[in-house]
């Protein structure tokens, strides 16, 4: 599943904090000097302190041990793991292209099923959904899920139904390219849930929004009958 997108992460600061994280980047994991970022970045001391304390504030900096060289310890700070992840990273050229020759070489149905077990993986990995109470609170608690991955997920009644509707499928290139990989949404829907779902509006397929219904307790074969519907339309029987 993935990460919001890394792609928009530096567009939502301004030139001088994009200047000076990409200074980050390109320094070592034993972090940059206060000192050395206002040469490169050429502006003030006080200047570079503040834009840090605010990057640090959200967690895409941090400041690292010193190494010992006898002397006066040197601030230093670097990129967190979150801050690296605000670089662009080209991961859907490479899933497309991997996608493409699993699909060559294993045929249609085999690749599906593989992003089904993966997707199955995935969730297994994942902390335990806790659902809130009532009959909207699975439904809450998968969208809550879902946006913090990235899809604009937010719980909606439709009739009697709770359900999860996505504004934003992260997918969307690839899915386009390859349905197959709806496969995984929905394995990972149910493995984090432990509800079977059903897929009944794709954005992919013509939709407004990926919808998705859930159902009762899973039992059996995790997919059967969650195939995704034609754009808009609730698949029948579902």
């Amino acid at each position: 599943m993935a990460a919001r997108s890394p792609g928009v992460g530096l567009a939502r600061f301004g030139d001088t904090q994009q200047r000076l994280l990409r200074q980050l980047l390109l320094g070592s994991e034993a972090g940059c000097p206060v000192e050395t970022l206002c040469e490169r970045l050429r502006i003030s001391h006080n200047a570079v302190r503040q834009h840090l304390t605010a990057l640090t504030g959200h967690g895409y900096v941090e400041r690292v041990q010193s190494r010992p060289t006898g002397g006066r310890p040197v601030a230093r700070f670097a990129l967190t793991s979150a801050g690296r992840e605000l670089f662009p990273r080209n991961y859907g050229a490479i899933a497309g292209a991997l996608i493409t020759q699993l699909h060559a070489r294993m045929g249609e149905a085999e690749v599906g099923s593989l992003l089904q077990d993966l997707g199955a993986t995935v969730a297994a990995t994942q902390p335990a959904l806790q659902p809130g109470d009532g009959p909207d609170g699975m439904a809450r608690a998968l969208a809550q899920r879902l946006d913090g991955l990235g899809y604009e997920a937010v719980p909606a009644r439709h009739g009697d139904d709770w359900q999860v509707e996505a504004f934003n499928c992260v997918f969307h290139a690839l899915a386009r390219q390859h349905p197959q990989v709806c496969k995984f949404d929905l394995a990972y829907l149910e493995g984090v849930s432990g509800r079977r779902i059903h897929h009944m509006e794709c954005i992919v397929r013509g939709g407004h929004v990926c919808r998705f219904r859930i159902g009762d307790a899973r039992g059996g074969d995790a997919l059967q009958g969650s195939e995704p519907a034609v754009a808009g339309r609730d698949k029948p029987g579902s």
